[in-house]
Order: C-alpha cells, then structure tokens, then sequence
C-alpha cells in the first residue's frame, strides 16, 4: 500500500490574469498563442522550460515538414511562418530528403522569442503547470509551480497544448492512454560536430538510402507505401550493423538506426534521430528518468560506431544533446469527434474544418509520404474534450484514433489544430460563446484571414 500524506490547505497568489491561456509552447502551443493574440484577445503562454519551440527546441526535432514533396498540399498559416521567419533569421537550412527547411533547434528560441514579443504575448516561462482551476465542470485557471512557489493563473479560455492532455486529464475530461508497451518509441536526440561535410556527402553518394532501407531497418517493409519505396531517405543503419557485426556494439542492441538532418559547412551534423527506444511512458517521470540516462548512453555508443563506419566522421564528437527526451505517444482526448485511420487514408472532409493536412503517416509500422496532393480536413470537434468547458486542445493530444495519431501526432499538424484551438477560443469570447457553441464560420472566416486553407 502506498503512503500517503495530507497537503496543507493554503491561499494561492493569484499573478495574472488573461482571456486566453495557452499551456504548452510546443508548436502547437506556440501557434495557438499567436493566432488567438492576432485575433484579438490577451493571451498568456505558459511553458515549463526556459524557452518556447517545444519538440523543435526542447528535443531538438528539426525536421518540421520533412515530408514536404512536388505534390504536397498544406494548410500554410503559422506552420509556413515558422520555416520563414527561421529562414529569414538565420536559423534554416534546406532539409536533406524534401522541399522544406529544417529548423535549428538553438536559433528557434531566438526565432520565437521574437514572434511572442511581436505578438504582444504575455510569457511566462520556467512555470510547471500542476492543476487545473475548476468552478464545477468548468476550467478557470491553472495553478503552476515554479521556484517562486506555487501560483495562479485565471482565464476565460485554456488551451491545453501540453502534448499529453495534462489540464485536460486532471480536469476530468475522459481520455485515452496508449498502453505502454504499444507506445510509439521515444528518442534522444543528439547533434555531432567535427564531420568532413565534402567526406560525408560522398559517403552518401556512393551508397544512398531509400525509404525502403528505412522501413526494413524500422518496421516491416510492406508497411510503407510502394509509390514511396524507392525515394531518397537520409538513412543510417549500416554502420550500427557493422558496429555488431565487430563486436563494437552488443549483438543484442536492436535501437539505434534511423535519420540524419543536414550537413552543415561548419563540419556540424544535426537533427540525429538514431535512439529509438521502446516502453518509456511519457507520463511517469520514473520511466522518463531511466530512458533520458539509457538514450544518451546509446546516443554515445552510436556516436563510437558513426566515427568507426561512416565516412567523414572520424573526428566527430557530441555537439549536445536535446535538452529532454522526445515522447511520441501517451494520451489522447476522447474528443467531441475523433479521428479514424479512414478519415486519414481517404482524405477526410468536414464542415467545422480548421485547416488542412497532407496525407502524411508517419507511425506504428506505418509511412505514408503526401506525393499525390491527397489531404484531409481537421475538424473542429476533434480538437474539444468531452465533459469539460472552456478547455480545447491542441497538439498531439487531440481525439483520434492510433493511424489518425500517426497523422496529427507530427509537428506541422500541431501547428494546425493550435492555430485553429488559437482562433477559436479568440472567437467565442469575441461572440461570447462556449467552445462547443462557437460560431464556426466565423472561426473559419477568420482562420483564412490569417492565411490558413481549411477546404
């Protein structure tokens, strides 16, 4: 039987009040924030770490569209804006495998510094969001921690953008949980310097990878779409099989392989995304503790083998690390609607669309790349939780079912549904409405005004 103790009852500082409050600055958070301000409300933006971006910053997730081909339709938006505006700051270069830009994951933080501030946000960083606020079924607030004590934070709208419906969870909305050992892998990842740029890219000129290298070394083969099998993929494997195959690597080490990013003239190699690792439960910090100390363990072992077997990297060295791991999979939202893996594979369509996504499938054995111009619509719904009012959801906690989460999971979708959970809360305190009432078409009307295709 566990212990337990009883909290003392205390009086809380109330520190800020908002319209809008925004937990989580992932790009899903991030894009909620800045599409509510620009629609015209105050908004607070709530984030634990000492710096917004979330997965793209915090993990070191630099590849925001890295399935972005000739025929890719998107819903443009904020999403678009970050590849800009990093690009525009310096903290862009063209991604190896596809027609998008991967972010650097340092100049990020620089890059949303500037929009916050632009944006007229109110930041509140270094804050771990501990309980919601409740009046009834209502959310009023959240209280936080931080090295100030405990806090409050009150607002007429909570967008709960945490990537693990944590407001939404301890609110009492109902919600899915992905059963551990059917989670998604979840990754360290890690960036090199010291590689020979001209050595490396001719190490993958003379023996280049495609997507089906990636999904055999991944998951079975026929899990991949056929039309994608034969691309280009920035693919990383051989040299952990040879590091096995010579004893530099135990022969039981079934984790490491996977991509890299881009090869930079400074000699760095970023965006390594090799660690893949099984059964680690984002929600449990015990589990999360285990799997920081084993990624990064592994993350070296990789490094050893790259130096030994891959050409150019025979001085290579740990840049660093992310700043947290990358968790992929824990709850979802049982939403007013959730998606299905149909509505992913058959280019859903619904009238509360927020915006549009390719049919992009990236998970659970699963890769479908959007080389055809098929998308689906994001419905509104999918974005309210059941039983509880003025929350909405952003991210990849939203409702959905496992092949529709290997769609909306992916950071480019999180951008979606915060820009519409962003708008939408904007939009009902504009027509003093509850979320699950609000008037959809304006929420649409003023979507497209910021640049969002919804049909």
């Amino acid at each position: 039987m566990t212990r337990t103790i009883t909290e003392p009852s205390r009086e809380i500082d109330v520190i800020h009040e908002t319209d809008v409050l925004v937990v989580g600055s992932g790009p899903g958070g991030l894009a909620a924030a800045l599409a509510a301000a620009r629609a015209g409300v105050d908004v607070a933006l709530v984030e634990r770490f000492g710096c917004f971006g979330g997965n793209i910053t915090a993990v070191g997730v630099e590849g925001f569209a890295w399935y972005r081909h000739e025929q890719t339709v998107e819903a443009g938006g904020i999403g678009w804006e970050f590849e800009r505006r990093a690009k525009d700051m310096g903290a862009a270069v063209p991604e190896s495998q596809s027609l998008s830009y991967e972010l650097d994951s340092e100049g990020f933080k620089l890059v949303a510094d500037r929009l916050v501030e632009e944006a007229g946000i109110h930041a509140m960083l270094h804050r771990q969001f501990v309980a919601p606020l409740m009046e009834g079924d209502t959310v009023i607030g959240i209280i936080t921690e931080s090295k100030a004590g405990r806090e409050a934070i009150l607002a007429r709208r909570v967008i709960d953008a945490t990537g693990d419906a944590d407001v939404a969870t301890r609110a009492g909305a109902p919600v899915h949980k992905t059963p551990v050992e059917q989670m998604m892998a979840a990754s360290v990842m890690f960036h090199l310097a010291g590689v020979d740029k001209a050595a490396f890219l001719q190490g993958v000129a003379d023996d280049p990878q495609t997507y089906r290298d990636w999904a055999a070394g991944e998951f079975a083969a026929d899990d991949i779409d056929p039309k994608d099998a034969d691309r280009y993929s920035p693919y990383l494997e051989k040299p952990f099989a040879k590091a096995i195959e010579d004893g530099v690597l135990p022969a039981d080490l079934k984790t490491i392989g996977g991509t890299w990013g881009a090869m930079h003239d400074t000699g760095e190699l970023t965006y390594m995304n090799l660690v893949h690792l099984s059964g680690c439960d984002g929600t449990d910090p015990d589990s999360l503790t285990r799997f920081e100390i084993e990624g990064r363990r592994q993350a070296m072992l990789a490094i050893e083998a790259l130096r030994r077997y891959t050409p150019g990297c025979t001085a290579a060295r740990l840049r660093n690390f992310g700043m947290t791991i990358g968790v992929r999979d824990t709850r979802k939202i049982d939403a007013v609607y959730n998606l299905t893996e149909t509505d992913v594979r058959e280019q859903g369509r619904f009238e509360d669309s927020i915006g549009i996504y390719p049919e992009f499938i990236d998970g659970y054995g699963v890769l479908v790349l959007p080389t055809t111009g098929r998308y689906l619509q994001i419905p509104y719904r999918s974005l309210l939780p059941r039983s509880v009012r003025h929350l909405i959801v952003a991210g990849r906690a939203t409702g959905g079912d496992r092949i529709a989460h290997a769609a909306t999971r992916n950071m480019s979708c999180c951008a979606v549904t915060g820009q519409g959970a962003g708008v939408a809360a904007a939009v009902s305190l504009h027509c003093d409405q509850d979320l699950d009432d609000v008037d959809i078409a304006a929420v649409q009307k003023e979507l497209i005004r910021q640049d969002v295709r919804i049909s």
